[in-house]
C-alpha cells in the first residue's frame, strides 16, 4: 500500500524556512518582502486561490498587495497597473491571477511583468532560462512536484519519469525539471499511442491532464511514485486524475487530492517571491 505524500506538511515546512528568510530580509533592509496580486472579475475559484495566497503571505511575513479589478477593466488599465508595480522598487513579485475575463489578452498582460518580478515563472525569458539551466523563477506547480518527490527520499537521478500532459504551466516545465535532475523523461499527450504501456514504464508518474480518475491501476508500475496534479469536480465532489484507491495498492508513494500538489503551488510562489527579493539586492 502506498505511503501518502502529505502536501500540506511539506508546504508548511517550506513556509517555515521562507519565514526565516523573510524575517532576516526585513531586519537587514528595513522593509518586508512584497508580493502584488492582481485579480480581475469575480471567478469563484480565482477568489479562493487569491485568498489562499494572501493567507500564505501572512504566515511567512511577506507583505501582500491585492488589486481587485472589475470584470470590465480595459486592457490598457490592467497593463498600466502592472507597469506601475513593475516600476515600484518595494514590490518584489507580481502575480496576475488567471483566467482573466474573456476580453483581456492574458499573454499581453503577462508580457508587462518584468522577468525579475515574474514569480509565476511563465515569462518567455524565465522558461528559456529553465531550458538552459540558468537561475530563474520556475513555474510554481512543477517546482512543488519536485519538492514532493524529494520529500519521499527517493533519488530522482536515473529514474524513468513519465509526464501525462504537455501544458505550458505544468507538463512541459515539470518534464524539464525532471530532466535537469537526470531522470529519463517521456512526455505523453492526447496523440500518444498505447498510453497505458508507456505509463507502466514509469518509476515516477506525473499526471496533469484534468480528467477525473483517468490514470487507472493497470497503467501504473508496481512501486511507482505517483503525483496527481488533477483537480476535477464531478457531481460536486473533487477528484484527481488518478483512480486513487486501486492505484494506491500498487504505488510506493502517492499524492492525495486535495492536500497533495495544491498546497505546494502556493508555497513555491512564495519561494519565488523571496528569491526574487534577494536577487534584487
Amino acid at each position: 500500500m502506498a505511503k501518502i505524500i502529505d502536501g500540506k506538511a511539506v508546504a508548511a515546512e517550506v513556509k517555515r524556512g521562507l519565514k526565516e528568510k523573510a524575517d532576516f530580509f526585513e531586519s537587514k533592509y528595513g522593509r518586508k518582502i512584497c508580493l502584488a496580486v492582481i485579480i480581475a472579475g469575480d471567478d469563484p475559484a480565482s477568489a479562493i486561490y487569491v485568498r489562499n495566497k494572501v493567507k500564505a503571505c501572512e504566515e511567512t511575513n511577506v507583505k501582500s498587495l491585492k488589486y481587485a479589478l472589475p470584470a470590465s477593466v480595459p486592457q490598457s488599465e490592467l497593463n498600466e497597473l502592472i507597469d506601475a508595480l513593475a516600476a515600484d522598487d518595494s514590490v518584489d513579485g507580481i502575480l496576475v491571477q488567471v483566467p482573466l475575463p474573456a476580453h483581456l489578452d492574458e499573454r499581453e498582460a503577462l508580457s508587462h511583468i518584468p522577468t525579475n518580478k515574474d514569480v509565476d515563472g511563465f515569462s518567455a525569458e524565465n522558461v528559456g532560462k529553465l531550458v538552459l539551466k540558468e537561475e530563474c523563477s520556475k513555474a510554481c506547480t512543477p517546482s512543488g512536484i519536485i519538492e514532493l518527490i524529494d520529500s519521499t527520499g527517493v533519488e530522482i537521478e536515473g529514474k524513468r519519469a513519465v509526464v501525462v500532459g504537455r501544458s505550458n504551466t505544468v507538463g512541459k516545465p515539470v518534464a524539464l525539471m525532471l530532466l535537469e535532475r537526470n531522470a529519463t523523461v517521456t512526455v505523453c499527450h492526447s496523440r500518444t499511442r498505447d498510453l497505458a504501456s508507456v505509463c507502466r514504464e514509469a518509476d515516477i508518474l506525473v499526471s496533469a491532464v484534468g480528467k477525473a480518475r483517468f490514470i487507472t491501476a493497470d497503467m501504473v508500475k508496481e512501486g511507482a511514485i505517483v503525483i496527481d496534479v488533477g483537480m476535477n469536480r464531478v457531481d460536486g465532489k473533487l477528484y484527481g486524475d488518478v483512480d486513487f484507491d486501486p492505484v494506491s495498492a500498487k504505488a510506493s508513494y502517492i499524492t492525495p487530492v486535495p492536500g497533495g500538489v495544491g498546497p505546494m503551488t502556493v508555497a513555491m510562489l512564495l519561494n519565488n517571491t523571496v528569491k526574487a527579493a534577494y536577487r534584487g539586492k
